[in-house]
Order: structure tokens, then C-alpha cells, then sequence
């Protein structure tokens, strides 16, 4: 947790009035228990229906003896064949953590944009990330672009590298007004039409083949062919996630106003610099991997809102574990629903997020 320090140039009156306030956010935001309690039992429970689930079932008593028969001096007879604990630890297991990632990834992203926008309606996207990600996959994939080094496939390395520049360009034409959100989300509405508009465009010039391959990937997909994708998006989880987590508690401070913040000596353009930076980063890395999964960083922040808490201090953490439970569970009825053929995971998002997210909101105004 970052300590917010009133000025020391305050005079005495306004220093007791910022540590009341103060101390009045941290009685208001305590973190309960039982929503991460509540939040990590749903991702152990989706976890295993979704290493079950699929073209072939695997018995969750075997899938459980088999994971833990990996632990390190641990040795557990499974009930699983080569074969099954094949599937298990090589295709469903990577796809499942990819989409929990993902998830993850995508459920802080989008409360840390509405936090720091103090806009209910942000999501990860708000920046022209997903049309400038969009817009660099169209290009590797249509024009067969060699963007790739070690690792990196061609299509993750570009729609990373657009998706990036989409920001970039918000940012300069903001002119680095971080103090101002209206300003910067302007900015990205009109960055996201551009690059979008760029991206029709490369696409009317494909063939119908790599047309067809390139909407597949705007749709949104988890497929994956190993962990080497569970290894590129991790370390953005790790890093950019306990970034937004550090900054939680400024996020609430934020939520109470400039001059208040200020006088809890919290610079606010500094603090909406780095949330923006780190949730751009880490939205820019979940889609590299995945394509455009839509509702996801707009949903669930509305959900934890509603269920646990109104502080970013809860919300934060909790929407990365409700993220990654929505995601893996989706990913189920993607692999499922339509087998032995599958449906993009980006389409099923929206088809249950849209009414989802309209049944929230009227609740939400209910309460209100």
C-alpha cells in the first residue's frame, strides 16, 4: 500500500481536516474477506469444471490426483491414462490459464479506466486499444508481416506494437493532459474511429482466405498450442497487476476529487499517469494473445460494484479473480456448445455480457 502524506506546508487546521478524511476512507473502504473468499472459491470451482469439460471428460477426481501428482515431493496415484493427462496438461490446462489471464487481465484493466475516469462506462478499450491492436493483427495476418523475435509469434508482437501506438497517439493529441480526463478520453474516441477506420480499410484489400482468418481473430479466441502465450502474457499480469493494485487506494482517494487528493498530498496527473500506463499495457497484452474479447472489463467491475463494495480496494482485486472465472467458464461453452466446431469466445462474451450488464444497471439504479 503507497502512503498519501498531507503537504507539510499545510497549516494545522488542514492537516487535521485531511487526516480525518483519510482516516474516514480507510473505516468507509475496508477490504471484506469473504468477497475474495467468495471470488477465489469461484475460480477453484471453474477451474476444475473447466479442465473436466470438453470434446473428451476427464473425471474431476483424476484431474485433481494428476495436478496434484506434479507438486514438487508430492506422489499420487491418478486414475487418468497417458493419453487423458495428455489433453489435460498439455492442451486444456495451458488454454484454461491463458483464459484466466486474460480475464484477469481484462477485469482490473477495465476498473482501474472507470476508476481513474470516474466513468462507469469505460472499459479497456477506451483508449483505441482494441482498434489499434486490431489494426496490427490485419496487417500480419493479411500482409503476412515478419514482426516476430524469439518467442513472439508475428500476429501477438504486432497487435501488441499497434495497439501501443493507439495509445501513444491519444496521449499526444491529450497533449499530456492527465489532469483532465474528459480531454484524454476524447482523444481515444477519436483515435479508436481512426485506427478502426484504418483497419476496414486493410481488411476490404485481403482475400476472402486471409479475410476469414483475420475476422477469427477479431472475434476473439483463446487457442493456444502450448504455454508459450501463458509465458508472454504473465509477466504483464504480474508487473502491470501489482502496479494497479499499489494504486488502489488512490483510485478511491480520486474518487472524492482533485483538491481533496491534493490535500492528501497525492498528485493526481501522477497517479491517472501510471494507472493509464500500467492498465494500457496490461489490455494491450491480454488482446495481443486473445483477439477483441468484448463486456469483460466492463462487466464485471459492475458486478463486484454491486456485490462486495464500492472501493477500488475491493473492486481491483476482485474483478481480476471474477475476470478469470468468466473467461475459463465462457471458454467452456466456446469449446462446447457447437462441437466438434467452436464459436469464438469474443461473441459469446457480448451475447451474455450485453444483458448482463443492462440487468446490473437497472439494479444499480434501483438501489440509486
Amino acid at each position: 500500500m503507497i502512503p498519501l502524506r498531507p503537504p507539510a506546508s499545510r497549516d494545522a487546521s488542514e492537516l487535521s481536516d485531511a487526516q480525518e478524511l483519510e482516516r474516514a476512507i480507510d473505516r468507509s473502504f475496508a477490504v471484506p474477506v469473504s468477497a475474495l473468499g467468495g471470488a477465489a472459491l469461484m475460480v477453484v470451482l471453474v477451474a476444475l469444471f473447466s479442465s473436466s469439460s470438453g470434446a473428451a471428460t476427464l473425471p474431476p477426481g483424476g484431474v485433481v490426483t494428476t495436478l496434484v501428482d506434479r507438486l514438487p515431493g508430492v506422489s499420487v496415484a491418478t486414475s487418468l491414462s497417458e493419453r487423458q493427462q495428455a489433453v489435460l496438461l498439455q492442451i486444456r490446462l495451458p488454454r484454461m490459464v491463458l483464459g484466466m489471464l486474460v480475464g484477469a487481465a481484462l477485469g482490473m484493466a477495465g476498473a482501474a479506466f472507470q476508476g481513474v475516469f470516474r466513468n462507469p462506462l469505460a472499459d479497456p478499450y477506451l483508449l483505441g486499444v482494441s482498434a489499434g491492436a486490431g489494426f496490427g493483427a490485419v496487417l500480419a495476418l493479411g500482409f503476412g508481416l515478419d514482426l516476430g523475435w524469439g518467442p513472439f509469434a508475428a500476429v501477438p508482437a504486432a497487435a501488441f506494437v499497434g495497439a501501443l501506438v493507439a495509445v501513444t497517439a491519444s496521449a499526444l493529441v491529450a497533449r499530456g493532459s492527465f489532469s483532465s480526463p474528459a480531454t484524454l478520453l476524447l482523444s481515444g474516441v477519436a483515435m479508436a474511429a481512426l485506427f478502426s477506420a484504418a483497419q476496414t480499410f486493410a481488411l476490404s484489400k485481403l482475400d476472402e482466405t486471409r479475410a476469414r482468418e483475420v475476422l477469427s481473430w477479431l472475434f476473439g479466441r483463446l487457442a493456444t498450442s502450448g504455454w508459450d502465450q501463458v509465458v508472454l502474457l504473465g509477466p504483464y499480469v504480474a508487473v502491470c497487476g501489482g502496479i494497479l493494485l499499489a494504486h488502489r487506494r488512490h483510485l478511491d482517494v480520486l474518487r472524492v476529487g482533485d483538491d481533496e487528493a491534493r490535500a492528501l498530498g497525492l498528485d493526481p496527473a501522477r497517479s491517472r499517469l501510471v494507472v493509464i500506463i500500467a492498465a494500457t499495457l496490461l489490455t494491450a497484452a491480454a488482446v495481443s494473445v486473445s483477439g477483441l474479447i468484448a463486456f469483460v472489463g466492463l462487466v464485471v467491475p459492475h458486478m463486484v460494484r454491486l456485490v462486495a463494495s464500492h472501493s477500488y480496494r475491493v473492486i481491483l482485486p476482485v474483478s481480476a479473480l471474477v475476470g478469470a472465472a468468466l473467461l475459463a467458464g465462457v471458454d467452456v461453452g466456446a469449446r462446447t456448445l457447437v462441437a466438434p466446431a467452436e464459436l469464438p469466445v469474443g461473441v459469446i462474451t457480448a451475447l451474455v455480457g450485453a444483458p448482463v450488464f443492462a440487468l446490473v444497471l437497472r439494479r444499480s439504479h434501483g438501489r440509486a
